[in-house]
């Protein structure tokens, strides 16, 4: 008996050992961000990066659609919520995973901190992140012309 039960942990813990790692990729069409930039009068650079993961409010339903339809993507909407309230703890590490990679490609495309950053504060949730930051490097001239003082 006590065989039989340390073979069933064994392979219990060797499955989530494993287990493919985690994609954010996701989350890909499915959430919201806005990146928004503070320059202070002695150079410091300040941001503030905000994820929101879309709701079927986010995405409108067509008029167009006849009322049945209208009806079953509401359903749909739904039976996906209450699985992803299921599966919590794998999609709340995802989203985790999905902001740090949304943070990093945003300040890569917007050139904004360009010798990487301090992370301030940091608040996630499971439909919602907002992370605010100070860059390591001062901001240049170009810098306030491109994002304001």
């Amino acid at each position: 008996m006590f065989k039989n039960s340390l073979l069933i942990c064994s392979v219990v813990l060797l499955s989530a050992c494993s287990s493919s790692p985690p994609d954010p990729m996701e989350f890909a069409g499915q959430f919201r961000d806005t990146f928004s930039t503070q320059i202070k009068g002695d150079g410091i650079k300040l941001f503030t990066y905000k994820a929101k993961l879309a709701t079927a409010t986010d995405r409108p339903l067509p008029n167009d659609q006849p009322h049945d339809q209208r009806v079953n993507r509401r359903k749909q909407d739904l039976q996906s919520y209450l699985i992803e309230q299921r599966n919590a703890e794998e999609r709340l590490e995802l989203w985790h995973q999905q902001v740090d990679l949304g943070l990093q490609k945003t300040i890569e495309m917007s050139g904004y901190c360009k010798t990487g950053f301090i992370e301030l504060n940091r608040y996630v949730e499971m439909d919602r992140a907002e992370v605010v930051g100070e860059c390591n490097d001062g901001a240049t001239e170009e810098d306030i012309k491109k994002f304001g003082l």
